[in-house]
């Protein structure tokens, strides 16, 4: 190297060194600490410790059980860590979660929780649900500006994509159902990616693509469609019906919603089909009538076998109506219980493929009814304040497009106060956004440091 070239290399080095010196400066320690929390959270729902798990082993699902205590220390040092930070600088945004409403919920699962069926294993499980569900309500708070928010949001979406993509190519055996898999060997060919099953694959990358469309309202060209493209072609390959259906449905139904003024209108275009929905899949299981009308309709009457388990789950809920049989204690041991002839299957299930009976079997009606209230009835109208102050439009309406496409999928899936469950975790967040939100406005910019 001639010595032009070395002087030249020294002085740019030099110049180098002072301006990495102003960069490092000028971030705000305590900023990037809470952006890493939220990716961190996003990222350990999402991906979880354990991606790609080998279903072609026959105890696949519950291989990693006695590793669970990583995941409660994972979560709860998360949703520790965050509560602090949340605690240093949102103090005014905390206060706003301490309403009734709120408040009688958490007594509820407490009281329901000591007189559960299967005490010791609702604790431990409530203990999990209640780090998540805590992380999730605290992470809008966490990035200090809209921008950093959507950076941590596309950025984890993103992380998650490539994983999967990568699994499809490099490693098909632990990404793609096969029929060498131990259990449902009928979903050969649906990709799953880091997922253990298509049906929870599926509705995350519902999520995404949203995720991706409002990246792309906010400015975001380049990110935005990656993620909304990647999505819903991961979304297609996955043969989750229901997830695909609703994607573009549920974007359309909160696109009629977000243009419409009247508060009543709004909750008429949210919950009619919502409660018509019910009625004829769990109401079908109940109602002669309402099961002679949904036979009339041109799908399978039966929902894919669940109305033998709906039918098995309203008798649990007869049984137990107000205490419930204890919060996610149920459907552990219920080979032993009786049911109709010619459905004795319906013990072999895992849940009752309804969130809002599911919640019914578990935590009684009292605590459907403050489930209802705080995650069904409150978002519409935090929805309806947020845009009356024109808060963060497009944010607002991510909130409400997760939160509608949450509500329909629990009509056919169960996932409300699911622990770990991603899109209980993207249910949560969003709820919570559209709560802040309504008395918020979203931080443009960050501080200068001092």
């Amino acid at each position: 190297m001639d010595r032009s070239a070395a002087d030249m290399i020294d002085v740019e080095a030099r110049s180098l060194g002072p301006a990495l010196r102003g960069v490092l400066a000028g971030l705000n320690v305590v900023q990037v600490v809470r952006c890493l929390v939220a990716v961190a959270a996003l990222l350990l729902v999402l991906v979880t410790l354990e991606p790609f798990p080998d279903l072609r082993i026959e105890d696949a699902a519950t291989a990693g059980a006695g590793r669970m205590a990583i995941s409660y220390l994972s979560f709860g040092v998360l949703a520790a860590v965050a509560m602090l930070l949340a605690a240093a600088e949102d103090a005014p945004s905390l206060k706003t979660l301490l309403k009734p409403a709120h408040l009688c919920f958490v007594g509820w699962m407490l009281i329901n929780v000591v007189l559960s069926e299967s005490r010791e294993v609702s604790m431990q499980r409530f203990a999990l649900a209640a780090s998540v569900t805590s992380l999730a309500v605290l992470l809008p708070l966490l990035p200090p500006t809209q921008k950093s928010f959507n950076l941590c949001l596309g950025g984890a979406a993103l992380a998650l994509l490539i994983l999967c993509y990568l699994g499809i190519l490099l490693a098909p055996q632990l990404s793609i159902h096969a029929a060498a898999d131990f259990a449902e060997p009928q979903l050969a060919g649906d990709w799953r990616g880091s997922f253990g099953h298509k049906n929870v694959a599926s509705p995350v990358m519902t999520v995404l693509v949203y995720v991706g469309i409002y990246l792309t309202a906010v400015g975001s060209f380049v990110m935005g469609p990656a993620i909304a493209l990647l999505a819903g072609v991961f979304l297609i390959f996955t043969g989750g019906k229901t997830s695909t259906v609703l994607c573009l449905a549920i974007y359309a139904l909160a696109s009629l919603v977000y243009v419409t003024r009247s508060l009543w209108l709004k909750r008429i275009i949210c919950f009619a089909p919502l409660i018509l929905m019910n009625l004829l899949t769990v109401g079908s299981a109940a109602s002669p009538a309402l099961a002679g009308l949904t036979r009339l309709l041109p799908i399978d009457s039966t929902f894919t076998g669940r109305t033998d388990i709906w039918e098995f789950a309203l008798a649990a809920v007869a049984e137990k109506p107000i205490i419930g049989h204890g919060y996610a204690a149920f459907w552990d041991n219920v080979a032993s219980r009786e049911t109709a002839k010619g459905a004795e299957w319906a013990v072999t299930a895992a849940h009752s493929h309804n969130s809002y009976l599911d919640l019914a079997i578990t935590i009684g009606l009292p605590g459907l009814a403050l489930v209802i209230l705080i995650f069904v009835l409150a978002p519409l109208g935090n929805f309806q304040k947020a845009q009356a102050h024109n808060h963060s439009g497009a944010l607002a309406k991510l909130f409400l497009t997760v939160w509608l496409f949450g509500l329909y999928y629990g009509t056919t899936e169960t996932f409300l106060l699911e622990r770990q469950n991603p899109i209980w975790f993207m249910f949560v967040l969003a709820v919570a956004g559209l709560h802040f939100l309504a008395r918020f406005q979203c931080v443009d910019s960050a501080e200068p440091s001092r």
